[in-house]
């Protein structure tokens, strides 16, 4: 019996051996760590202005894509399949999106509005800081961010100045 459970045992440490020195842990945690970080601080700014989509949707999105890209380059994927699995996050995320968007008329207006085309590219977006997090390109990351939230915030009152005029 003593056997048994020592085989138990190094098959446990055989499973989780996929991180195999303190570079490679530091390396994994600082990018998904970014991802949910730049993804909550998206979110954020959503829920301020009411959004459905908001901190832990926009979190999710970020650390989600950041893991789909990281586990493959950290297995040695060619880039061949990393494009496919690039490809895969950029549909899902897709159909993600399509969800947040409504159409319909609103205080009983005559005309149709659109709505949730806004949070459905903010999540799209989201997705992307979360790829460039997960492949280690941290500072577009951030910079991506930074664009973002400046497309959130700023612009609207841009639209709104010449709205006006």
């Amino acid at each position: 019996m003593d056997a048994w459970w020592h085989e138990v045992w190094l098959t446990l440490i055989a499973e989780f051996a996929d991180i195999t020195d303190a570079k490679q842990l530091t390396q994994i945690t600082v990018r998904l760590l970014i991802a949910a970080v730049l993804g909550g601080v998206l979110g954020f700014e959503r829920e301020q202005k009411g959004k459905a989509a908001g901190v832990r949707t926009h979190m999710l999105v970020a650390l989600g894509a950041a893991l789909f890209v990281l586990v493959p380059q950290m297995s040695g994927s060619q880039a061949d399949a990393m494009s496919r699995v690039l490809q895969g996050v950029i549909a899902g995320i897709g159909f993600l999106g399509a969800g947040t968007i409504l159409k319909g008329k609103v205080n009983g207006e005559d005309d149709e509005q659109v709505k949730g085309l806004t949070s459905a590219a903010g999540l799209w977006m989201t997705a992307a800081i979360g790829v460039a997090a997960g492949m280690g390109r941290e500072s577009t990351a951030v910079l991506s961010t930074l664009l973002a939230l400046g497309i959130f915030s700023v612009m609207p009152k841009v639209v709104n100045l010449f709205d006006k005029r």
